[in-house]
């Protein structure tokens, strides 16, 4: 029953994967000191999709995150981005093309929240000036479409989460990436400002077509938001499709060793979980 659910969910995706990707991990095996984390991943991403990658602790989400972002190499495997092997680029050219946000990201010094954004213009920055007016005006552009332009002068460190999370975003669309990668970007958020990252996310894939693909832990808030999910354990991709096809009780029985009950969202017609207690 739960193998012909997943294949059926791996089916359906067909000709998604038969599409041009834009970034693809190609049989993907990486391991910490002989520990292995992912195990023959083989992820197509098309352009202009948004997707989240779901599981439990320990099932290699974040892992594959760096892989995808070229800052681990796999043992095994590939990564390319618009065809290209990520290793025949330089860090330069993937951070214009790719971003990454952070779960938590720490400064140490005073930095304003205009200068936090300011620093995702630095793969672009060639000049021994610093950065130019164009570059001032892609930060100011990206502050405006993130709602943060009214944190401009204050302090990160002074910044609500929410707050910050949102400034950690600019910072990254100021890169002018085609992909945004973001791992658990509400994880500790309360629900005014997950709803108001995930809202964010919507938005600039679809007036800006960028690309997303975000870990999360939360299974409802990610079939709410993302079109395609994929369910990871111990290192594999054992389900994926729309969140339609991917959140069934099955599934997460399998994926999460939970028992729960699926309903459908009543404006949103998307499926949302409720989790059945051990104890009554």
């Amino acid at each position: 029953m739960i193998s012909e659910r997943i294949a059926t969910s791996i089916g359906s995706l067909e000709s998604t994967t038969r599409s041009r990707a834009l970034l693809a991990a190609e049989d993907v095996w990486f391991a910490y000191y002989n520990a292995e984390t992912l195990r023959g991943v083989n992820l197509r991403l098309a352009p202009g999709e948004i997707a989240s990658l779901v599981g439990p602790n320990g099932s290699g989400k974040t892992t594959l995150l760096k892989v995808l972002s070229g800052i681990l190499i796999p043992q095994r495997g590939r990564v390319t981005l618009d065809d290209t092997d990520l290793r025949r680029l330089s860090r330069r050219a993937i951070a214009q093309r790719i971003a990454v946000v952070p779960q938590e990201m720490h400064v140490p010094f005073t930095f304003t929240a205009e200068e936090i954004v300011s620093m995702g213009r630095t793969p672009h920055v060639r000049s021994w000036w610093g950065a130019g007016r164009a570059d001032r005006e892609v930060v100011q552009r990206v502050m405006a479409a993130t709602h943060t332009e009214s944190l401009a002068q204050r302090p990160f460190n002074e910044l609500s989460g929410g707050e910050q999370q949102r400034v950690v975003i600019a910072m990254a669309l100021a890169q002018e990436p085609r992909v945004l990668l973001l791992d658990e970007p509400t994880v500790h958020l309360d629900i005014n400002h997950q709803i108001e990252i995930m809202e964010l996310l919507v938005r600039l894939n679809r007036k800006e077509g960028l690309t997303v693909l975000a870990t999360m832990h939360d299974l409802n808030m990610a079939a709410l938001y993302f079109d395609r999910l994929i369910m990871l354990k111990e290192g594999r991709i054992v389900a994926e499709g729309t969140p339609e096809e991917a959140i069934h009780a099955d599934n997460i029985r399998l994926v999460f060793n939970a028992d729960v009950q699926v309903h459908v969202h009543p404006t949103r017609r998307r499926p949302q979980i409720l989790v059945l207690p051990l104890v009554s």
